[in-house]
């Protein structure tokens, strides 16, 4: 068995990989060659009177992989004094993070590997959203507007690259030395123009795609900016105006992000940036936690965009690829995809050709499989 780090994951993983098998897989759930579970979190009073523990899962199958990726941290949503909100996490003390992805053979049920999920959870969700720009966007984008500065957007620009002749990006975040620094770093990385930009507003104007990848509890952008022929994608649900879905001519969703279950005062859509949420704590410390977005749209559980009820019609990537949805018909066309609902799968496939990459050039750290293997049937 092996024990695979950050370091080895950035070593192996290449963005044109993780697109690659994460296509495939997704291209496999309607006859049943993959499967996967939705993100489900559960939350407990933490010792911050201002947090909450949370605990995240999400598994998925396909090749003869199984993974379920699992994470813990204390999440604060703090606000700041100009009006911003966001959400915070940390495991231990602020500055570590606790993820690991749980690799197994379907074929033997062999427990085959444990991975750090920092490195491949942002290239998975990069590569998700470049999936949609590659089958959504239009052929000659060139030009991005990113608001965010952090990993994951650097991710989103890397796989939009690699879909799409990319040439030039404007990027914003609130703090002008992370955007400075995001462009410096891209540019060179990419060999395209990036430039940081003052405003969320001129990085959205002209561009050919439209991508907010934001911890951000509030909206980043106002509806009203988008253009004609624009692609968006996005990071969560809140960073993203409500009133955005009705500028929407096209809207694939990359999977089913939610459960069809009733919800109760334990059991709730939507509490914080939760897909799905169990919910611990007294009433009081409850009120913490910030609650469901009740306006129609992307937020709230509601017949417009939610994958649980009456909106559950949204078509999803299979329906685009197997040509039961025509996907983008004209230049002009605002087209949406959300990028969220295959999670687990996602962990399964990437997870699994990294840990062939890794047996094959034998890296990673071995550990005896004996350690996980016991006599007693359970």
């Amino acid at each position: 068995m092996l024990i695979i780090d950050n370091e080895t994951v950035a070593r192996l993983l290449r963005m044109e990989d993780c697109i690659r098998v994460q296509e495939a897989a997704f291209r496999q759930l309607p006859e049943g060659g993959a499967i996967h579970r939705p993100r489900i979190d559960m939350y407990f009073p933490a010792e911050r009177e201002d947090g909450y523990f949370r605990w995240g899962s999400m598994e998925g199958a396909n090749d003869g992989y199984f993974a379920i990726r699992m994470k813990s941290d204390i999440v604060t949503w703090p606000k700041t004094p100009d009006g911003g909100w966001t959400e915070d996490k940390y495991s231990v003390r602020p500055g570590t993070y606790c993820g690991l992805i749980y690799l197994i053979s379907t074929r033997n049920a062999e427990p085959l590997a444990f991975i750090n999920d920092g490195v491949l959870q942002h290239m998975r969700v990069g590569g998700g959203a470049g999936i949609g720009v590659k089958y959504l966007a239009r052929e000659d984008s060139h030009e991005v507007g990113m608001l965010g500065s952090g990993g994951m957007a650097r991710t989103f620009l890397e796989a939009f690259a690699c879909v799409r002749p990319i040439r030039r990006c404007k990027v914003y975040s609130p703090t002008a030395a992370n955007r400075e620094l995001f462009a410096e770093e891209m540019a060179q990385r990419l060999g395209i123009e990036v430039i940081a930009v003052d405003s969320a507003r001129e990085a959205v104007r002209g561009v050919d795609i439209v991508s907010s990848a934001t911890d951000s509890m509030q909206p980043v952008y106002d509806a009203d900016w988008l253009e004609p022929g624009q692609h968006v994608t996005n990071l969560g649900r809140r960073e993203m105006p409500e009133e955005a879905i009705g500028r929407f001519d096209v809207v694939v969703r990359q999977g089913t992000a939610g459960l069809q279950m009733k919800q109760s005062a334990r059991f709730q859509a939507e509490r914080g940036m939760s897909p799905a949420a169990y919910l611990g704590g007294t009433e009081a410390q409850l009120q913490r936690i910030p609650a469901p977005n009740p306006k129609p749209g992307f937020g709230g559980d509601t017949p417009e965009f939610n994958d649980r009820g009456a909106g559950g019609g949204k078509p999803d990537f299979a329906d685009l690829v197997t040509g039961k949805c025509a996907g983008r018909t004209s230049r002009e066309q605002i087209t949406f995809y959300r990028n969220v609902g295959n999670q687990g799968l996602q962990f399964s496939s990437v997870g699994g050709w990294v840990y062939q990459e890794a047996m094959r050039l034998g890296l990673g750290r071995t550990i005896p499989t004996e350690w996980f293997l016991q006599d007693i049937r359970d």
